[in-house]
């Protein structure tokens, strides 16, 4: 692989890690009614490139 390869690579990547750990430390903090529902969107926005879109639509404003 060449480095603009790398750099493309890279650059679409970064921005889901970044949105991934967001999503979980965000689902972390919230409080939404149960331990057991909290665990599930914890595991929902840790799915990897799609997760934190999931969490974003969904379970975002489902705080309690």
């Amino acid at each position: 692989m060449d480095f603009h390869t790398i750099k493309i690579i890279l650059g679409l990547s970064v921005p889901f890690l970044l949105a991934t750990l967001w999503a979980v430390i965000d689902a972390a903090q919230k409080e939404f009614g149960s331990l057991r529902k909290k665990v599930l969107w914890m595991i929902v926005a840790a799915i990897p490139f799609i997760g934190f879109i999931i969490y974003l639509i969904f379970g975002f404003r489902k705080e309690k």
